[in-house]
């Protein structure tokens, strides 16, 4: 059979490349110049010296066809040379494969190395469980394996003993996305004990960022004294106040007392006690019941109170990723000083409240200023949405990295929204209700910062705006505000994502709108606001979330409508607002700069620093 002719088109597969001519051409053009052949004439016998090197011929569907191929093999039992067993089940195998896949097997199997296993049909691998062990299997024949979550950890240990790395990293991906406050501890303590390093740091920051839910759940209490001791240590815990530390640690001691007292110097001493109020120290000292923990107690308050220093240190400095600052978002002015504009007086700007410094500064401001707002934190950054500017409500938003000091743009809500709730929950953004335009809406839309994309998940009983929104434990909270048919609503419901249902809660003792919000230990503070009969409100109330119970507290010294309200440190702060002005002919309300914040162990408000400039309609944030 006579050889077949080259054939080397220059586009295709064989083309030559580089310039340089096929090693299979039989004619003695050159690539880099075709001419040559021409200019020589047709009886030219000139053959370049230049070849290009052939690319090599690849089929991509190869290695599946390959694999499939030893599957059915190994289901039929053919040309298997050794029977696996584990739990009481035998799963017939190819060495060759085995080895090729897993470090461990190849090793098991090497002649040279001597092992017992190289001369046996049967090998039985005692510490892996049956079930466990076919899934490996499949794996090894197929590259594919099913992760659940009732056979994750066995998977990650037994692919760890094998040397399956693949497995290993498919079973840590699958723990991140189910790190929860109720199980970070676990995974991590998992992920340290198989030195998987991923997979320890995302649950390692998980609880880092989420210390005050995690020290709640029953897994905290079972934590190791020496992991206890690194993540008390640690300058990234996310937390409101140190007092949340503090009576963590305690917690922490009392759950086994017993065992647990000669840790309770060891413990108290990574508590940056300086920072935690004498007032807390002293209930925690008359809550008490064990006398060698009362002592510890006692000793460290008479040490702060003589400012010795020699049980804790005394001076120290909030952890550098605790919440310490108030941020002031956006919002307007209208002074009685100045004729007012719309367009001049909405802000862009951001104050930010250092509250150990106790003093004001501005950051890098938006990109467009906004009132009414949606403001919420989610993981460290402070994300803007919607808010209304002169007449225009808007959809888009912005994202503040505090780290960097700029603003980035996100995409926008379905919906364009002002007088509107925005709060953070789980790893994710939810808007729900406010104006839209003409209309008030009633929908709620979720925002995943990952995909950049929201998207509509649910909506109200009925169209509402002008309330508080929250988030706590898992449910979001809707409080006050106004409907088609209410101007004032003392209403408080509470909405579950993952169920779509709604229930109604207690109701408040002052039905009110334009009022702010904010959580602090496990309490809803409702603060101002608007009323029907009572005009600009000073009154301030909280629900208690165990008790389902409203109460109110000591008024503000100033009554206060759409006032920025944040939680931090244990302190609730308001700043700002609406105050009732007496014009020439009507009545008008003013901005004012005016701040103050309210403890809860001793019922009263204090001064603080003045806003810079007045400002009311704006949104806080902690972070």
């Amino acid at each position: 059979m006579p050889p077949l002719k080259s054939y080397a088109p220059r586009n295709e597969f064989n083309a030559c490349r580089n310039g340089k001519s096929s090693p299979t051409d039989d004619v003695g053009a050159s690539c880099s110049d075709t001419s040559t052949a021409s200019e020589t004439g047709p009886s030219s016998n000139i053959i370049s010296t230049q070849r290009c090197k052939p690319s090599p011929y690849c089929s991509g569907q190869y290695p599946f066809k390959m694999l499939e191929n030893l599957n059915q093999l190994r289901g039929q039992t053919r040309f298997c040379d050794v029977d696996i067993v584990a739990g009481g089940v035998t799963y017939a195998a190819h060495r060759a494969v085995l080895s090729a896949a897993s470090a461990y097997f190849e090793a098991m199997f090497r002649p040279e190395l001597g092992l017992n296993e190289v001369n046996q049909k049967t090998v039985v691998l005692h510490t892996i469980d049956g079930e466990i062990l076919n899934i490996l299997l499949d794996f090894i024949y197929t590259g594919r394996c099913e992760i659940t979550q009732t056979n994750v950890q066995e998977l990650l240990a037994a692919a760890d003993m094998l040397q399956l790395h693949e497995v290993v990293d498919g079973c840590c991906e699958f723990l991140c996305r189910e790190l929860h406050a109720s199980n970070a501890l676990g995974i991590l303590r998992f992920s340290l004990f198989h030195h998987c390093e991923a997979l320890t740091k995302s649950a390692l920051n998980f609880v880092h960022g989420n210390f005050p839910a995690i020290t709640q759940e029953d897994e905290f209490l079972d934590t190791p004294q020496t992991l206890l001791s690194q993540l008390l240590t640690s300058e990234l815990l996310r937390v409101d106040s140190e007092s949340q530390v503090f009576q963590a640690a305690l917690r922490w001691i009392k759950h086994d007392v017993t065992q647990r007292r000669c840790y309770v110097f060891e413990i108290l001493s990574l508590v940056r006690l300086a920072l935690v109020p004498v007032k807390v120290i002293d209930q925690a000292l008359r809550d008490c019941r064990d006398m060698s923990v009362k002592v510890a107690l006692r000793s460290i308050c008479r040490d702060i109170a003589s400012k010795r220093g020699q049980l804790v240190p005394l001076r120290v400095c909030p952890r550098e990723l605790a919440k310490k600052n108030i941020y002031i978002i956006g919002g307007s002015r209208r002074e009685t000083s100045t004729t007012w504009n719309p367009e001049d007086d909405i802000f862009d700007t951001v104050a930010k409240f250092d509250i150990f410094r106790r003093e004001w500064s501005e950051t890098a401001p938006m990109e467009i200023g906004r009132i009414l707002p949606g403001v919420a934190a989610l993981n460290g950054k402070i994300y803007v949405v919607g808010g209304e500017r002169g007449a225009q409500i808007l959809a888009n938003g912005e994202v503040y990295d505090p780290q960097n000091d700029c603003w980035l743009p996100i995409a926008p809500m379905v919906v364009p929204r002002c007088e509107f709730g925005l709060c953070a929950l789980g790893n994710n953004l939810l808007a729900v209700g406010g104006w839209i335009g003409d209309d008030i809406g009633d929908s709620i839309e979720c925002y995943h910062p990952e995909e950049n994309v929201w998207q509509i998940i649910g909506s109200l009983p009925e169209p509402r705006f002008s309330m508080g929104v929250v988030s706590f434990e898992g449910l979001i909270y809707i409080v006050g505000g106004c409907t088609t048919s209410t101007r004032y609503l003392p209403d408080l419901v509470s909405y579950n994502p993952v169920t779509q249902e709604w229930e109604c809660l207690a109701r408040m003792q002052v039905a009110r709108c334009q009022m702010g919000v904010a959580i602090l230990d496990r309490y809803l503070y409702v603060v101002g606001g608007n009323s029907s009969s009572q005009g600009v409100l000073s009154s301030v109330e909280r629900y208690s979330f165990d008790e389902n119970k409203w109460a109110s507290i000591y008024p503000m010294s100033v009554p206060r409508a759409i006032p920025a309200v944040a939680a931090a440190d244990g302190l609730l702060y308001v700043a700002g607002g609406d105050q009732p002005c007496e014009a020439t002919f009507y009545r008008a309300q003013v901005t004012i700069s005016a701040v103050e914040c309210y403890d809860p162990l001793t019922d009263n408000w204090k001064s603080c620093p003045d806003l810079p400039v007045s400002r009311s309609e704006a949104g806080a944030v902690v972070v």
